[in-house]
This record gives structure tokens, C-alpha cells and sequence, in this order.
């Protein structure tokens, strides 16, 4: 056993230090992107957010909708097999939507026959894959990644999850492109509490983006962002992309049912650990682990195209307090102060 004494933040730690800035309005800046992925070569552009591969909001409906703002999905894992061709038939090629998978034999075997029923284009159908699981310090996980890789060169990979600078570096050299960080501060996720294992958020992707870039690789902050300021301060750690669950919770382009309380609608939110994604998808909690995640009624959104405006205006005003004329630039000007208290909340939360 040994402790580590070293400071540790999470985002509710922290704020932006405002610099000067020639920058007049937050209509000029450019929060878009472009990279060149290390392995697949690939070229990027575009916005770097990602609705999570949950089953809530990893639909075909949210994939349509933030495409045409430049923001990309992470589609869950249950769909069919033909349900997915027929999406990504249809997908315009510069998207970048994820098709996600674990790494259970029926998993790869599925994403074989996908693979198998889209080929014959021009060019590949399916660019982006992500490789998900919640602990991504096995050697089977790493193997895995190194496996999709040999198959499938062209792939774009993102992996995880980790919160260390050497794992970041393991899934890297074998063969992801982007490494997912996060372990437990997702808004539906219980596994600190059940387990005990976790890494504030905010440092674990500081460290895991020194990590990644000295690699050419790239880094997805993935859970803890509760608000528009959460994400500016992602991209200012270093992140190169940011994925969002809650946040795109509760609208209309969300699965999940539908619950009326007191004359309010709400939409059911789970994380996929928990007991009723597992009743759901596995037939209930298996006898030699526990949940975790947990359950949660969303009030109901609408379109998820205001959220997407406020979560981009506020990048872009955060861009403007540093003088950050382009997203790229955000973590060269980004300088961290600690607090106490984040809000004046006299009037309550909000």
C-alpha cells in the first residue's frame, strides 16, 4: 500500500483566469478542429464533442441531429446488426459516428458481420469505432485494441476507460487513436462509491493528455460535465474531445420511456452498469458483481438543439475571456486557479 499526497482536482475545484484578449466578439472564434489520427491516418474536422454511447442518448436520432452541427455520437451497442448497416449506409462520409462495442466474443462477432454487410463503397462505411469497457487496465482489453487494429487499419479506435498517463500510453502503442478518460464522475455512475476506485477528473485528463500528445495520440474527457463551463474547462486541461451523457439527457432525440409526474414529463436515465441496464440488456445483475450506476428521471428538454447552443456558446465565451481566437488554442491560455465556492447561489442553485 502506498499513498500518493500529490494534488488531484475535479472540475467543481477550479475556474479560468481571464487574460487579455484582441478578440471582440464570441462570434469570432472557431471552436472546430482538425486532427490526424496517429494510426489511421485519418483527417478530422469538425466540433469535438460526443453524445455517450449510452442507450439514451447513443441513438441514430442524436447522431442525425448533432451531425449537423459538426458534434459527433457515440452510438450504443445493442442495436442489430442491420439496423446498423442501414444507418451507416445512409451516414454522409465526413461524419464521424462511433460504432461502439465491448470486448466480448459476440461483441467482435458482431461488428464482423456489420463490417462484412457495409463493405463494397468506395470507400469504408464504418470510420470511427469505439471500444468501450469501464476498466481498461486489463491485458485482454489491450489485446483486444491491438486486434481491431491489425484487422482493420483504416479505423479510426477510441478506447477506454483509464485516468493514468501510462495506460494512456499502453492503449496508444497498441493501436488506439483517442483514449477515453474517466473512471466514476459521470452523473449516473456509482462506481466510486461501490468500489472505491476513481481519479478526479479534471487532473486525470491533464495528466492523461501529456501522456497522449507526446505519442501523437489524442484524449476524450469522458463524465463530469455538469455545465457549459465544465466543458470549457475540459478542452482547457487538454482534452482533445469531450463526451457528454447528462448532459444530453431528457430530449427528444433520447431514448428511454417517457414518465408523467405531477403533470410534469421526465425521461428514465441510467448509467449502463447499473441494475436496470443490466435487467434490460443481461437478463439482471450477475451473482459475482453489484451495480454500478443508478437511476434518474430527467425533466424532459425538447429538441436537444438549445442544449447544443448553450453548451457551444459558452465554449466560445470561454474562448473570448482567454483571448483564444481558435478551440485549439484554449489549453495554451488556459491558466487554473483553485476555489472554494464556484457560484453565489443566495438564490439558489442555477
Amino acid at each position: 500500500m502506498r499513498i500518493e499526497s500529490d494534488l488531484k482536482l475535479d472540475f467543481k475545484d477550479v475556474l479560468v483566469r481571464p487574460k487579455r484578449s484582441t478578440l471582440t466578439t464570441r462570434s469570432d472564434v472557431d471552436i472546430s478542429r482538425e486532427f490526424r489520427f496517429r494510426h489511421s491516418g485519418t483527417q478530422y474536422h469538425g466540433i469535438p464533442i460526443i453524445a455517450a454511447n449510452m442507450d439514451a442518448t447513443g441513438t441514430f436520432e442524436m447522431a442525425r441531429v448533432l451531425d449537423s452541427y459538426q458534434l459527433s455520437t457515440a452510438l450504443h451497442k445493442h442495436y442489430s446488426v442491420e439496423a446498423c448497416v442501414e444507418f451507416f449506409r445512409a451516414l454522409e462520409r465526413p461524419s464521424a459516428a462511433f460504432y461502439s462495442m465491448g470486448i466480448a466474443r459476440a461483441d467482435e462477432e458482431k461488428f464482423r458481420r456489420v463490417m462484412e454487410a457495409t463493405v463494397g463503397s468506395p470507400e469504408p462505411v464504418i470510420r470511427y469505432v469505439c471500444i468501450d469497457v469501464a476498466n481498461g487496465y486489463t491485458e485482454s482489453f489491450t489485446r483486444f485494441v491491438h486486434r481491431i487494429r491489425e484487422a482493420w487499419p483504416h479505423l479510426v479506435i477510441m478506447a477506454g476507460n483509464v485516468v493514468t498517463g501510462e495506460m494512456t500510453e499502453e492503449l496508444i502503442l497498441s493501436g488506439a487513436d483517442i483514449v477515453k478518460v474517466g473512471i466514476g464522475p459521470g452523473s449516473v455512475c456509482t462506481t466510486r462509491k461501490m468500489t472505491g476506485v476513481g481519479y478526479p477528473q479534471l487532473s486525470a485528463i491533464i495528466e492523461c493528455a501529456d501522456a497522449a500528445h507526446g505519442l501523437e495520440g489524442h484524449i476524450c474527457a469522458d463524465g463530469g460535465c455538469a455545465t457549459p463551463g465544465d466543458v470549457a474547462k475540459a478542452f482547457g486541461g487538454g482534452a482533445d474531445f469531450v463526451m457528454l451523457g447528462g448532459m444530453f439527457a431528457g430530449h427528444e432525440e433520447c431514448a428511454g420511456e417517457t414518465v408523467e409526474r405531477d403533470g410534469q414529463r421526465f425521461r428514465r436515465f441510467y448509467g449502463m452498469s447499473s441494475k436496470a441496464a443490466m435487467e434490460k440488456y443481461a437478463g439482471g445483475v450477475a451473482t459475482y458483481r453489484a451495480a454500478e450506476g443508478k437511476e434518474v428521471l430527467v425533466p424532459s428538454r425538447g429538441p436537444v438543439a438549445g442544449t447544443v447552443q448553450e453548451i457551444l456558446g459558452g465554449v466560445r465565451s470561454a474562448c473570448t475571456y482567454v483571448g483564444a481566437r481558435r478551440l485549439r488554442e484554449l489549453s495554451k491560455r488556459t491558466t487554473f486557479i483553485r476555489v472554494t465556492q464556484q457560484l453565489n447561489e443566495v438564490f439558489g442553485k442555477g
